[in-house]
């Protein structure tokens, strides 16, 4: 009778323990459950951007009136549309802009799939990235819908605004190239599948007040895939010559000649800015490259000397040498940080 006593004992104790690990297990599960909801619901989801009636752009648009264009293009003409939103506010609308593709190219590219490609294009969101909310299709008729930011490009404020340099010193120019920098970065590894520019240009590059970069423009390049026009300059010999077509390497490549109209405030000239820049460069005579229209910065040309080894390593080397975007990244980023480190101290 003892032993069995000491037996049931034995075994209540086990069966104890198995009821208390379980219950810790279950409490665990309820918790980490919980934790996971509200990460979910705290979490901001892209969702790709919506078909719009065409009509609705027509009417947006006043018919695609000339008084509404706010740019052109290789791909097509930029409007700015204005459409009534669902707010309960009455009377209340939102501006978009409108990228009309030109007709030759959708004639082209009939049946290729354009709405599927634009819709995975709309899921890219990132604060150097400027956001595709929708498009529009009927016969002949091609349309990107994409967030209106008022904001001009960095080709407006190097070339078209000769009152702007003081505007871009030394030091906005950094941020500007670091901020362009990520957005690429952004589509090249964090979307999926990965998204090429095809066409890094200062003209795809909006700059706002406190100098935030936004990259505008990008995977487009199904639209015209043997059109060179406007990218001579912006484009490595692989995809200009060899017909390679467009890569990550092809945009690093135009980010390079970004860089060197940062530096030297020079437009591309077809590609000579390059033979001119590089060099000049390589014998460190980077004076000679730096924008005449700003001071030279003679106390510390670290910098400036840092961001045109960094342009000639894009430019420079063959596809298979050249940097990746997440190194260009790093480097921009440190250089960044230490410039507004060297300004909080002084």
């Amino acid at each position: 009778m003892g032993r069995g006593s000491v037996g049931y004992d034995i075994v209540m104790v086990f069966l104890s323990l198995i009821l208390f690990t379980l219950s810790i297990v279950l409490l665990i599960a309820i918790v980490c459950r919980k934790k996971s909801v509200e990460s979910e619901d705290n979490l901001a989801v892209k969702v790709c951007g919506r078909a719009y009636p065409f009509v609705d752009v027509h009417t947006g648009t006043d018919g695609f009136n000339q008084r509404r264009i706010i740019g052109s293009g290789r791909l097509g003409i930029v409007y700015a549309a204005t459409f009534s939103t669902s707010s309960p506010v009455p009377g209340e609308h939102q501006t978009v802009a409108v990228k009309r593709i030109h007709s030759r190219l959708v004639l082209n590219n009939a049946g290729f799939g354009f709405s599927s490609i634009v819709k995975s294009l709309s899921l890219a969101c990132h604060p150097n990235v400027v956001p595709i909310v929708g498009f529009s299709e009927a016969p002949g008729e091609r349309i990107i819908l994409m967030e209106f930011i008022s904001m001009k490009s960095l080709d407006f404020h190097l070339q078209q605004n000769v009152n702007d340099a003081s505007f871009l010193d030394w030091t906005g120019r950094i941020k500007i190239a670091a901020g362009t920098a990520r957005g690429i970065e952004y589509l090249h590894e964090s979307m999926s599948p990965s998204i090429i520019h095809g066409c890094v240009k200062p003209s795809n590059i909006l700059i706002d007040m406190n100098l935030t970069a936004k990259v505008c423009d990008y995977g487009l390049s199904f639209l015209a895939p043997q059109e060179m026009r406007n990218l001579v300059g912006y484009v490595d010999k692989e995809c200009l010559v060899e017909k390679k077509g467009v890569s990550k390497e092809n945009d690093v490549y135009g980010f390079g000649v970004v860089l060197l109209e940062l530096l030297s405030g020079r437009n591309v000239e077809d590609g000579l800015l390059v033979d001119w820049a590089v060099p000049l460069i390589r014998d460190l005579r980077i004076i000679e490259v730096l924008d005449p229209r700003i001071s030279v910065p003679y106390s510390d040309l670290t910098p400036v000397t840092r961001l045109a080894k960094l342009a000639s390593a894009c430019v420079s080397n063959t596809r298979k040498n050249r940097p990746s975007i997440t190194q260009v990244v790093t480097i921009l980023n440190n250089l960044e940080l230490q410039l507004s480190l060297d300004l909080n101290i002084q």
